[in-house]
């Protein structure tokens, strides 16, 4: 294969030797150009020549070759700016002059502004690589799903009215410092108290009292935060960005207290879709599967092959049932690599008489769900078949558990839903990456530490 040919002489150089996960992937990036091309969009977007400052930009190779780096290495952004200092296989790697090396704030600006649609594309051209490679075939198909929490605290309408009283001092005391005349009332110390009583409070009705007592703190909060908001006493671009964060906090502070009223004042169960479970990341869902601890983040439902490499990776809005998942990902699959699995296989939570009759139309021969109920049957060819289809599928298990503790994706900590997103779609790449690496050194035999 030629790409293994390339790979092996890549451990020529002693400097790739024993690393070669980032051997792997710099040989097809210098073989596929075109990958850069997926991105070059989302990070150019926007850019515009400036006559100050140190007068160049990091190319998109640069920028697609740091965000690799950082992922497979699992660094923050100040310690990929180090990184591209002390370690001469990353300037080697992401190509740069060590003598003018780029900030970690330069890093942040343009692998943020990476889209999950660029990244799902990647993802898929990075398998069809691998395919044509013959490290993956997609005759056996398996899903399963997890979560992936966002960075927020433990959900409690206590302390989310607590959190938007913080956040509309916060911006008011910024916004005061910026603009001279502007004036508020702090709450905060008769709020905390109040907090922390309701948290140390277990009977109801002197819970219910201490509520009012804080819906009437946090009525006065709203009302002086709007009533800024509504003079607009903007003059400086900074006071201009103050002004436009509290006009997006303002319905948030609204539809908090509208919860917290409804729910510990009036008693009425409050539906998770009118409920908000952070101000600051406002994407956070609720998630509930069976009897397990309630979640709070996002589903995301994989896909693997038999080579154990993600084929399809989507993370969902809501709480959607397993059920509703499983034509859609075999829909991604016809259309992302045009072919049809001979083998379905997912757990119980998948089953159901529409998903076996959509299996069976779209002409997978072997379906097979680990659990089933009432007057729904597996087909298989054999009893033999659905037993190691049933084997298999329990692997996909480790595949997760891999991706969460290899790549720190228990918790996203990247802010807002567009970076979420971007977060495990990098994540699931590098993880890729480091399965293709493992499968071309088992298919060949081949130890690239010893190379060198």
């Amino acid at each position: 294969m030629k790409l293994f040919e390339d790979f092996q002489l890549k451990f020529e150089q002693p400097n790739w030797a024993r690393d070669p996960e980032l051997g792997l992937i710099d040989t097809i990036l210098e073989r596929h150009p075109f990958l850069y091309n997926l991105l070059s969009a989302n990070i150019t977007k926007g850019c515009k020549d400036s006559v100050f400052g140190r007068g160049d930009t990091p190319s998109v190779e640069q920028i697609v070759r740091a965000a690799i780096y950082k992922e497979l290495k699992g660094l923050d952004y100040r310690e990929l700016a180090y990184h591209q200092i002390d370690s001469l296989i990353c300037a080697l790697f992401i190509k740069i002059d060590e003598l003018k090396p780029y900030s970690f704030q330069v890093y942040q600006k343009y692998i943020s502004k990476i889209k999950q649609e660029s990244l799902q594309q990647l993802l898929v051209d990075l398998n069809k690589i691998a395919i044509n490679e013959g490290l993956e075939d997609i005759e056996k198909l398996r899903q399963d799903s997890t979560v992936v929490k966002t960075n927020i605290h433990y959900p409690t309408n206590n302390s989310l009215v607590w959190d938007c009283i913080k956040e509309s001092h916060r911006l008011l005391n910024k916004l005061s410092e910026e603009i001279s005349g502007v004036s508020y009332r702090d709450y905060l110390k008769t709020a905390k108290k109040t907090y922390y009583k309701i948290n140390n409070t277990k009977v109801k009705d002197k819970q219910t009292q201490l509520f009012k007592k804080q819906l009437v703190t946090f009525t006065k909060s709203i009302n002086q935060f709007s009533n800024v908001v509504k003079k607009k006493p903007g003059c400086s671009v900074k006071a201009i960005a103050i002004l436009l964060a509290m006009d997006e906090l303002l319905p948030l502070l609204q539809q908090t207290y509208d919860m917290t009223y409804r729910k510990e004042i009036k008693g009425e169960k409050v539906p998770n879709d009118e409920k908000l479970f952070s101000i600051y990341e406002q994407h956070t869902d609720i998630i509930v599967k069976g009897g397990r601890e309630v979640l709070f983040g996002h589903k995301v439902n994989f896909s693997t092959g038999k080579s154990n490499l993600i084929l399809t990776c989507d993370v969902l809005r809501g709480n959607p049932s397993d059920t509703k998942l499983y034509a859609g990902t075999i829909d991604k699959i016809d259309n992302d690599y045009k072919t049809i699995p001979r083998d379905s296989v997912t757990d119980g939570g998948y089953a159901s008489l529409d998903n076996l009759a959509y299996a069976r139309a779209k002409g997978i021969r072997n379906i097979v769900f680990n659990k089933i109920v009432g007057s729904l049957k597996n087909e298989a060819s054999s009893q033999n078949m659905e037993t190691r289809l049933k084997k298999w599928r329990s692997g996909i298990e480790a595949v997760i558990s891999n991706i969460k503790r290899g790549f720190d994706l228990f918790c996203c900590d990247w802010k807002g839903w567009q970076h979420f997103t971007a977060k495990v779609l990098w994540a699931v790449i590098a993880y890729n990456i480091r399965v293709m690496t493992r499968l071309i050194i088992k298919q060949h035999d081949f130890n690239p530490v010893c190379t060198g």
